[in-house]
This record gives C-alpha cells, structure tokens and sequence, in this order.
C-alpha cells in the first residue's frame, strides 16, 4: 500500500510539474515544457545541455526541462491527458505510444514535421510510431539485443567468432553454446524476467511474425515454424543440452552480470546499451566484446521499439514544440543524445559518425546492425500489453522452463491469445 502512495505521488509531482505550454503576456514568449525519460547521468547531461543551447539561441520559445521517469510514465501520461496537463513535447517509447495515438492524446505529426527529419530517418523506423495513417512520435534511439562474450574464454575455445558480415545461425549459436560448457560452466545465460519482447523481436530473424492482420485490419495469432525455432532453442539449451542456466530464467539483464564477471557464463544475450555497465562494473582485466545475435532465414532482421518524442494533441504550440525536437534530433545533436545513453541513433548521417564507429566498446558492431532493426511485431496490436501480461509471459516461462511442450505454448498463445486480442477488435 505504501508503495501506491509513493506511486501516486511521484505522479502527481510529474503532473504538476508538467503543465502543458503557454505565453508569457508581457513578452509575448511561448514556453513550452519537455518531459525527458532520461536516467543515466551522461544522458540527463545531453538533454540538459541541448535545452540550455535551445534556450540560448532561441529568446522567444524557452523550453522548460521537465524529468519524467521510465517506471511510471504511462500512467502518469495517462493522468495527465485526462486533467489536460499534459507536457506539450513528450519523451517515450514506440510500444507505450498505442493506445495514446489512437485515443487522440497525440498530436499526428505528418503535416509538422520538416524534410530534413523525415528523410533522414528511414522509414523502417518511421514506421515504429506509426498507428493507423498517422505518425505520432519521432523515434531517434534504438537498442538492438546482442550478445555480450567473455573474449577471454570464446579466444581459448578456438570457436569461430561471428561477426555482422558473418554471423552465427541459430543451428550454431546452439551447438557453440553446448561447445562452452561443462564443468559446472554455462555457454549462454538467458535472463528471461521479461521474455516476450526478446523472444518476439529475435523471432523476426526466422521470419517469425506471431501477429497477422488481415484484409479487415483485424489481428489474430498464428503460431508457425519460423516463430518456433528462437523459443525452442532457448528451451532445449536449458532442457536438453544443459547449455545453458535454468535459474537465469526468471532474472534481469543486470542480475546476470556478477555471474558472467565470475566466469560462470560466456555469452549473455543483452541489449546493446548495457555495455556501460559493464565497461563501469567489469573487474580489472575481465575482456568482453560485442557479438550480433545469431541470423535465421531472414538474416540479422530484428525488432525493436525505439524511443520516441512526441507532441501532445492539446498543446497550443505544436509547431514550435516540433522545431524544438528538430533541434534536438540534428545529427551532431542525436550522435551526443546516443553516446549519452550507449544507444544507437535512427538517423543515417548520425550513424556515420566517427564515435559511433570505433573499436572501443564495440561501437561499430553494433552500429552496423541498425540497417536490420525493425519495427517490433507488437507495436500496434491493440491488446498487446493484456495478451503479453496474462497469457504470452507466464506461457512462455513454462515453456522455457520445461514446464509444457511446445504444442501447449503453441496453444496457449493463439487460442488464449485471440481471445484477449478479440475482445479490442470488436
């Protein structure tokens, strides 16, 4: 009970503090308010430091930093649309964007946006935010998952290193991992806390699509070949090969690092931006590097849910607060909003960028994924987050766990599924 209180205040708190825009009468000067996610130090750093350079170089619109927080955002979003309080340019991600698109809380940003932005981010990721005809948010930072090594131990093993150019099939990503372990030692460790979207968005190398609109626009759940073979590689590493941990099953990415620093594991499939934790916690002389996640019928292909910024639809001043995230989003600007969040840009002449293209942390390898990341295969199925929640997770995690077969998981997520999608598709 404490910790809703706690809840509901810190929301309010975001509530009031991000009143949506307006005009200083004497002056005439628009104020406008932004609402950042950002959380790691260097990332606040960036944003603040790019609003004082707006501020500076733009006497009648200031831009009021307003932080928001990862945990509570959507409810807190919520509750502002409703008191029409909203902040008028509004940090997110793609996947949380649905249900506020279609029910009008966002601004479509189709006739605002300026060339420069929409030709420089391409449209495989244009279409992370698009809902509907309309698009309701610009996405600038993805996250591709890969898989972080322990150089030491894959170099002694004599195992062919995969590279972008080169990858790993699934078949050998498998047979790789059986090859690492033994001796009480794991190949791989899958944190699966949160196995859905990991699952779902590795799946679309296979050619794994799971949600299937139809000519009525309506979507249903089909459970075919290609959307099996991620599942059921996870499952038989942990069940048949003992390739991998069991108890990882249920933890985080960050639970998995103290074991993979103590040479328990040698690959942990993580998103790229965890690379700071561990370049920050790594003992001394513990060498790691960045390797792509294995390729499937599809090759690299692989989902994800960018972060997004958008306009609220009540905002008075919609077109400066897009000229503000114009700003925000010029190349130079995205590559520091990047390397503050070890994330990589959407942008193509930000992905250019020297920074974003060094040895050092493995930059270039994953920079060289970005042409292959797509949108997830949930981003605009209305009744995910309830499918996800009561019926994809707990019967993927017993699946994974050995718990059911692979006809039951397949059960479960399209008969139980469908109904759950059914009941938002009326």
């Amino acid at each position: 009970m404490r910790r809703r209180w706690i809840t509901a205040l810190v929301a309010l708190g975001l509530l009031l503090a991000g009143c949506s825009s307006d005009t200083d009468g004497s002056s005439g000067r628009i104020t406008l308010r932004f609402q950042s996610l950002a959380w790691q130090e260097e990332s606040i750093a960036a944003n603040k430091e790019l609003v004082k350079e707006w501020n500076a170089t733009h006497p009648a619109v200031k831009v009021e930093y307003v932080q928001g927080s990862w945990d509570s955002v959507h409810d807190q979003l919520l509750t502002s649309f409703e008191g029409g309080e909203a902040p008028d340019v509004i940090h997110d991600a793609s996947d949380d964007l649905a249900d506020f698109a279609y029910g009008g809380s966002l601004a479509d940003l189709r006739e605002l946006l300026p060339a420069r932005l929409t030709s420089d981010i391409p449209q495989r990721s244009w279409r992370t935010a698009t809902f509907g005809d309309g698009i309701y948010g610009v996405p600038f930072l993805q996250e591709p998952r890969v898989l972080i090594a322990n150089a030491t131990w894959l170099k002694k093993s004599g195992v062919r290193i995969p590279t972008p150019e080169r990858p790993w099939t699934w078949d050998e990503f498998r047979q790789i991992a059986d090859q690492l372990s033994g001796k009480g030692r794991y190949g791989v460790a899958w944190p699966l806390k949160e196995p859905v979207s990991a699952t779902l968005n590795l799946s679309l190398s296979t050619g794994g699509q799971l949600f299937h609109r139809g000519a009525d626009g309506k979507v249903t759940v089909r459970f075919d070949a290609a959307d099996a073979v991620v599942p059921r590689t996870v499952h038989d590493e942990v069940n048949t090969d003992g390739s991998a941990s069991g108890s990882t099953l249920g933890m985080g990415g960050s639970d998995t690092l103290p074991g993979f620093f103590g040479g328990k594991y040698a690959m942990v499939p993580l998103g790229f931006s965890y690379r700071q934790q561990i370049a920050q916690q790594a003992p001394k002389g513990f060498e790691w590097q960045v390797l792509p996640a294995p390729a499937g019928a599809d090759g690299l292909a692989q989902g994800v849910s960018p972060q997004t910024l958008s306009v609220a639809a009540d905002s008075p001043h919609k077109k400066e607060a897009v000229e503000f995230i114009d700003f925000l989003l010029r190349p130079k600007n995205m590559v520091r909003l990047a390397l503050g969040d070890w994330m990589l840009p959407t942008g193509t002449e930000a992905l250019k960028d020297p920074a974003l293209n060094t040895t050092k942390d493995d930059w270039a390898t994953g920079t060289a994924l970005a042409a292959h990341l797509r949108s997830a295969p949930a981003q605009s199925v209305r009744g995910y987050p309830e499918w996800k929640d009561k019926v994809a997770t707990p019967a993927f995690q017993e699946y994974y766990s050995g718990a059911i077969g692979l006809a039951k998981l397949r059960n479960r997520l399209v008969k139980d599924g469908n109904l759950v999608l059914a009941r938002y598709q009326r």
